[in-house]
Parts: C-alpha cells; sequence; structure tokens
C-alpha cells in the first residue's frame, strides 16, 4: 500500500482536499469511509431540512441521506478516497508507433453543481526506442481514478495527460482527448439539450504541428 500510495501522490495534480483532488489522509481504509458516510448523511439530513423537505416521514426519502453518502464515499467520488491499483508495464520490444485506445467511458461530476459529466476518452501514446507500454485496461484505470471525483474537464484532461506521460516512461508523445456532456448544461442556467465540450491536451511528437503524428491519432480515430 505504501509504494502504491507513494505512486499515486505523485500523478496529483492540484491541492489536497479540492473536489477534484484526493482527500486529507487518502487513502482511507473501509473503516474511514464508513465513518464519512456516516458524517455525511447526518450532513445530508440537515442540507435536506434546509430546503424543507420531511424526508424522515417520507417512505422514499427516509433512507436518502445515507444512500447519497454511500454514493459519493464508494462511486461517485471514490477517486478521492481509494489509491489507483497497481500499473503493469511491459518492454514495447522496439514498438515505436501509435499506441491508441478510444472511446473509454467516462463518468465524472463538475464541481460547480455537482452535476453529472459523461462522455469518452481517447488517449494515443508512443513509446520510445527503450520504453515500455502499459497494460490497456490500466488507461481505462486512469481514467476512472481521475473520473470519479468532482472535476472541471480542463484539468480532468491535463491530470489523465500527466499520469498517462508519468507511467510511460521515455515515451516520445502523450495526447489525451475527451469529449463529454454536462447535466448542468441541459438542466439548469441555459437549459440546452446536446451541447458537448471537447477538450484536448498533447506533449511531444503530437504537439509538433510539423509532424504527422497527431494527424494520424485524429484519422485513427474516425475509424469505425
Amino acid at each position: 500500500m505504501e509504494k502504491n500510495k507513494t505512486f499515486t501522490l505523485d500523478l496529483e495534480c492540484v491541492k489536497q482536499g479540492y473536489a477534484n483532488g484526493i482527500a486529507p489522509g487518502f487513502p482511507f481504509t473501509e473503516k474511514e469511509k464508513w465513518s464519512m458516510v456516516d458524517e455525511a448523511a447526518e450532513a445530508y439530513g440537515k442540507f435536506l431540512d434546509a430546503l424543507g423537505c420531511d424526508w424522515r416521514n417520507d417512505p422514499n426519502s427516509s433512507d436518502t441521506p445515507r444512500r447519497v453518502a454511500k454514493a459519493y464515499v464508494f462511486d461517485l467520488w471514490k477517486g478521492r478516497y481509494d489509491a489507483m491499483s497497481d500499473i503493469t508495464s511491459f518492454p514495447s520490444d522496439g514498438y515505436q508507433g501509435i499506441v491508441l485506445e478510444k472511446d473509454i467511458p467516462l463518468i465524472s461530476q463538475c464541481s460547480h453543481h455537482h452535476q453529472t459529466i459523461m462522455g469518452v476518452v481517447h488517449i494515443a501514446y508512443i513509446p520510445g526506442p527503450e520504453g515500455n507500454v502499459v497494460g490497456l485496461s490500466k488507461l481505462n484505470r486512469i481514467v476512472d481514478h481521475f473520473g470519479r471525483r468532482g472535476a472541471i474537464q480542463e484539468q480532468l484532461t491535463m491530470a489523465i495527460h500527466n499520469a498517462i506521460d508519468k507511467i510511460c516512461e521515455g515515451n516520445v508523445g502523450v495526447m489525451v482527448m475527451v469529449k463529454a456532456t454536462h447535466n448542468c448544461v441541459s438542466c439548469r442556467g441555459v437549459k440546452h439539450q446536446g451541447a458537448s465540450m471537447m477538450t484536448s491536451e498533447v506533449s511531444g511528437v503530437f504537439a509538433d504541428h510539423t509532424k504527422t503524428a497527431k494527424m494520424e491519432v485524429l484519422e485513427m480515430i474516425k475509424m469505425g
């Protein structure tokens, strides 16, 4: 755990305690997480009281404060409390082409209104001559680890990019693209349905516009 904790902390790029960062005391034990659930449930009950909701006598809402607390600690914001699982890497055996995983599912929450962010992430990188490649599912785990928090999409894109860049040591380029819809746009404020946001973070050969690597990735993403 200590090795994995140190490794996970090294990937963080926002201040501890922020909604899109790890919580103080990270990583949490099961006992600590259940204690947080108890405290958060009590606080959420008071929140519902302030909104004039008679949740205690409503059979559909009587356990809502605890349901909400459990959802945040064990699911919606679990990336703030659980260390990421170990990352396995392998020698590239001389492969120096593009590695691309596209359409990685993303489920997150905006830091502003705690509304759902849903979309997909495309990740590409090129291992160096002596570099390693990572197990394919680990890219999904990285997306899930940073996504399961409060987030702004711009910072989330950068966090995923920086993690790939550090984990794939010796790479010559990393490219991350995120396309997502924000429920806070469709259910409040302007209330526009169907609008999506796209963000990208690139480095190495992907940031060099005299190279064709970036265009090659974009063409690969278009392929069915």
